[in-house]
């Protein structure tokens, strides 16, 4: 385990928690990375013409414009440009066991946004809104959520996001120049969601304080106003939203989350507390955990079966109205058509009757997810 002192690179600095954590030489991105994430990549990767795209910008991509821009009109973290980050950052990187320390720089914005981007070499950018929001805990959380996608190798498909993104605005007037461009960014947004639960672990791993992590995230929904919030009541908001409404509101979920790069914030704490009860965390945390030297090992197929056998798993645990249906549907529940009026109509199940209740908390309204936020922290 690290001790207090170790700053995960030998400078003699001394910015880290006294609390001891452990350390996990040699991790493998496989520990931490959530099914969904390997499955929708999969996923992606599958998707027509995606190859072709990405071998395109792979060798288009002006990377070496993206770092020029950073360097000349960010703050490069050092040891001497905000040193306690740069300590953080190490740290990850020491905790992770990631050799290369990426670039990291502090971007002037009051929007709280952190983000791993580039195609050779990862580069970490946070902004001023992120900084002055989180304190050193809730930051070094976040630190180690970026250092979680630059292990993952997130910034490669990161980048190509952003760069689709941009080009699909300007192409929007041309007729049907926009459908393929959308189709992949759709994909790559899927993906990048799913990405955000692993990067959320790798931040657990790093800081290993839940509560920390709970913090920063009820911050980015709420601001800098802990006193007014309650981590309790806010998971609460969590499970609200999964299981209030009924199909009306499943689809209105679905709607609200497509345009968006990020999981709305109440669903990546419980996500993240539920990840952090599992024996699969403690198992990483006594030290048992798959090593990048078996990586070259690891049957993609089964990585796939891993993730369909956890989808499967949350279709059927789910409190959402959709997913409910959905597993009664696999199960060979009968009167579909009773069932599908009451769930569009908020009533109950059995057709022929109006206003009974569906046993499954139809009628009530589901809260509303959040307005999209840029934040990749």
């Amino acid at each position: 385990m690290t001790d207090g002192n170790h700053n995960g690179a030998g400078d003699g600095q001394e910015n880290v928690p006294s609390r001891q954590r452990r350390r996990f030489p040699g991790i493998s991105s496989r520990a931490y990375e959530h099914p969904a994430d390997r499955s929708a990549l999969v996923a992606l990767r599958k998707l027509s013409g995606f190859d072709t795209v990405f071998k395109a910008l792979s060798g288009l991509l002006p990377e070496r414009s993206l770092r020029l821009l950073f360097l000349s009109d960010s703050v490069r973290v050092s040891d001497a440009q905000f040193a306690h980050l740069h300590t953080m950052l190490r740290d990850a990187c020491y905790i992770l066991d990631l050799e290369k320390v990426p670039a990291m720089y502090v971007q002037q914005d009051p929007k709280p946004n952190a983000m791993c981007i580039g195609l050779d070499e990862p580069i970490i950018v946070v902004t001023t809104g992120l900084v002055e929001l989180l304190d050193e805990e809730e930051m070094r959380a976040v630190v180690g959520h970026e250092v979680g996608h630059a292990l993952s190798g997130h910034s490669v498909y990161r980048t190509i996001l952003l760069f689709l993104t941009n080009l699909a605005l300007k192409v929007a007037w041309i007729p049907l120049g926009n459908v393929a461009i959308m189709a992949i960014v759709t994909a790559l947004r899927e993906w990048f969601r799913k990405s955000e639960l692993s990067a959320d672990r790798a931040g657990l791993l790093v800081g290993q304080d839940l509560q920390a992590s709970m913090r920063g995230l009820m911050k980015i929904a709420g601001g800098n106003h802990l006193h007014e919030m309650n981590v309790d009541a806010f998971l609460e908001q969590a499970e609200e939203y999964e299981a209030g409404g009924d199909l009306r509101d499943s689809v209105l979920k679905i709607l609200n989350v497509l345009p968006r790069s990020h999981p709305f914030t109440t669903v990546r704490a419980a996500e993240l507390k539920k990840w952090a009860a599992t024996r699969d965390y403690q198992r990483i945390m006594d030290g048992h955990y798959p090593r990048r030297e078996e990586d070259k090992d690891t049957s993609v197929s089964d990585s796939f079966r891993q993730s369909a056998s956890s989808y499967a798993e949350n279709v059927r645990t789910s409190k959402d109205p959709l997913m409910k249906l959905v597993n009664d549907i696999a199960g060979g529940a009968g009167d579909l058509g009773g069932k599908l009026r009451g769930k569009f109509t908020g009533q109950g199940g059995q057709s022929g009757q109006s206003g009974q209740g569906s046993g499954g908390g139809d009628g009530g309204s589901a809260s509303n997810g959040s307005s999209d936020r840029p934040s990749d922290n």
